[in-house]
Order: structure tokens, then C-alpha cells, then sequence
């Protein structure tokens, strides 16, 4: 299984992006979809999640501006982002959970100038 994430790239603050991550082939088992980020120097960190059933959670950071759904037909996820900020420059990766482990893509650049 193979996830291809797009939309990532260069927005002033204030801006929107929308983020899609695609899934290759329908995943046995799986539990949910999320979306993380890695920052210059920083450590990757979850953004948003959604489960199977539906169930989000949001880092605080990006609570009330972002938004993760998913569409389980077409085995994809996305992250509407909003009020971007500089703070939200980043590689975002997208990761399906699954009972077998977990997929990861290969990240999509944000950029936010300021």
C-alpha cells in the first residue's frame, strides 16, 4: 500500500490549503487516518487523526482551523487548513493505522510566509 499525499506549497499567512492523501489500494483493517507534521529541527507531530467511525482529534495548535475528514470509498484523507500561520510551515505526512501497522506517505511541504 502506498500513500501519495498533494496540495502542500506556498501560502501567505491567513492563507488556506487543502491536503489530500491517497491510498493506493483499499488497507484490511484499518482503524484510522491521520495527518502529521515535521518542522525544521523539530520533532514530527500529529495534527489531526479521524477514525473509522468518524471520531477527530486536533492538536491544540491547529484546533478550530483545521479540518480532517475522509472519504473511505475512495481510501482518502484530507486536511483542509485554514488562518494559516508562519508556525505552520512544515512537511506534512499522512499515516493510515491499521491493525497490521501502519502507512506512511512521503510528505507534502507547506510553506506560510509571513
Amino acid at each position: 500500500v502506498q500513500l501519495q499525499a498533494s496540495g502542500g506549497g506556498l501560502v501567505q499567512a491567513g492563507g488556506s490549503l487543502r491536503l489530500s492523501c491517497a491510498a493506493s489500494e483499499r488497507i484490511f483493517s484499518i482503524v484510522g487516518m491521520g495527518w502529521y507534521r515535521q518542522a525544521p529541527g523539530k520533532q514530527r507531530e500529529l495534527v489531526a487523526g479521524i477514525s473509522t467511525g468518524g471520531i477527530t482529534n486536533y492538536a491544540a495548535s491547529v484546533k478550530d482551523r483545521f479540518t480532517i475528514s475522509r472519504d473511505g470509498a475512495k481510501n482518502t484523507v484530507y486536511l483542509q487548513m485554514n488562518s494559516l500561520k508562519p508556525e505552520d510551515t512544515a512537511v506534512y505526512y499522512c499515516k493510515a493505522a491499521a491493525v497490521a501497522g501502519d502507512y506512511w506517505g512521503r510528505g507534502t511541504l507547506v510553506t506560510v510566509s509571513s
